[in-house]
């Protein structure tokens, strides 16, 4: 019985978000809540939610302050000289070109949004691209490519659901992955300098000129800058990001003081800190939600007892002498996985139950998560129709998502499967 309901559960969670009659958010709060009342748990449903909550708040409290801490340093500049830098190693060669593109997608995506990536890198290398000819499908193809394998950070949106939904501290999860993650972005830069041969190739440019391309801020921009702290910023996000691999501190400690610290350093007014706090919050607000509901869910189905029903009805289907597989299955299909599931969807409805199932026959529940992010929502997101940001990546580099998904999807696959080359080599899980 519990088995059936927590399938019917999963079921109509998925239906709900990806027909979009529910907000993920309210999908995820309403829908357990249900099914709980449904199986007869009644007041003790409220225990679960609490729970649920507890388990997840730490996570919560690390992305609100990573948000802040990331959207501070680059309204004071950080980036600024990096971009600047870049723009000017390019010149005019294509091989540079669509290299620096790369390159600069990577840095700027250490914030973790897909959408400010978009905005930073595509106004600054689109003009070289215009002026040269260059084809704007490989401008949107390196840049996602950059953002997406970048966007397996801790901080990043696909990391924490996993951690989220696994109840694993984020660190626990993403260092062993970060031998693949190294592998993935020097196949990005390969694959961005064969991409750049081919446009010079095809343009019958052999050098090309180092004609310097300004970029050029807003008035409000220039006004948020402090160039003079540029190196201060450099310190403390390498300071923050070495203590988060060492994971000697809670990552949400680390960001709460990283924060406060660039606040203090670039804005000390009140009035100042108090509005950069405001402009980063809606986006920290909304995906703090999203992690309190997937805690409520979460907390639901398995104080319920439904992950566990569902998982031991699953396990009596599978021989075990596949179990040791399930993790590279997961990975390999990771990336198509970001067209038909949406990240909440996926990682807090899908991926637990997976767990689950691989965790009764004997494998680790965190190698499924670590097999997941290598391509669900991370190199997938940029060309999946149920993210908005590829909607913006398309329509600032002015292309169809038809001909940048025909384009691109290949390369990102194959980014995949080489960071699970690589997973299975360092032996983060077995083939």
């Amino acid at each position: 019985m519990l088995a059936a309901i927590g399938l019917i559960t999963i079921v109509v969670l998925l239906a709900a978000i990806i027909s979009k009659r529910m907000t993920p958010l309210a999908a995820l709060i309403l829908v357990p809540i249900v099914a709980s009342l449904a199986s007869g748990f009644g007041w003790e449903t409220g225990k679960f939610i609490v729970s649920g909550i507890q388990s997840i708040a730490p996570i919560v409290a690390m992305f609100i302050f990573a948000i802040v801490f990331f959207g501070v340093v680059t309204d004071a500049g950080m980036f600024d000289p990096i971009i600047n830098g870049i723009l000017k190693f390019v010149g005019g060669d294509p091989v540079r070109i669509v290299m620096g593109s790369a390159l600069l997608a990577m840095i700027v995506h250490l914030d973790g949004s897909g959408a400010v990536t978009f905005l930073i890198a595509i106004p600054a290398m689109l003009p070289l691209y215009e002026r040269l000819n260059m084809d704007r499908k490989v401008l949107a193809c390196v840049v996602a490519m950059g953002a997406g394998t970048m966007n397996m950070v801790p901080w990043g949106g696909p990391t924490l659901r996993a951690a989220s939904a696994l109840h694993i501290p984020v660190t626990e999860l993403f260092n062993p992955v970060l031998p693949a993650v190294g592998a993935g972005l020097i196949f990005v830069m390969a694959v961005a300098y064969y991409l750049g041969k081919r446009e010079a190739n095809r343009l019958g440019i052999a050098g090309g000129s180092m004609e310097v391309f300004a970029r050029e801020l807003t008035p409000e921009e220039q006004k948020l800058r402090r160039p003079k702290n540029f190196w201060i910023n450099i310190v403390l996000t390498a300071l923050v990001i070495v203590g988060l691999v060492q994971g000697k501190l809670a990552p949400a400690v680390l960001f709460m003081v990283g924060a406060t610290l660039a606040l203090l350093i670039n804005y000390p007014k009140v009035d100042e800190q108090r509005a950069r706090v405001d402009a980063h919050a809606k986006a920290a607000l909304m995906m703090a939600s999203i992690l309190l509901a997937a805690g409520v869910f979460t907390g639901i189905m398995k104080g319920a007892g439904l992950t566990k029903a569902m998982t031991q009805v699953a396990v009596s289907f599978i021989p075990p002498e596949l179990a040791s597989h399930i993790p590279f299955v997961v990975a390999l299909v990771s990336m198509p996985l970001s067209l038909v599931f949406d990240p909440d969807s996926f990682y807090f409805g899908v991926m637990p139950i997976v767990a689950e199932i691989a965790k009764s026959l004997g494998v680790p529940a965190i190698q499924v998560g670590q097999a997941a992010i290598m391509g669900q929502m991370t190199t997938g997101f940029p060309i999946s129709p149920l993210t908005p940001a590829t909607f913006l990546l398309i329509g600032l580099t002015k292309i169809e998502l038809g001909e940048h998904q025909k384009f691109t999807i290949p390369f990102l696959f194959a980014t995949t499967i080489v960071m699970t080359i690589v997973a299975i080599i360092v032996g983060l899980f077995p083939l």
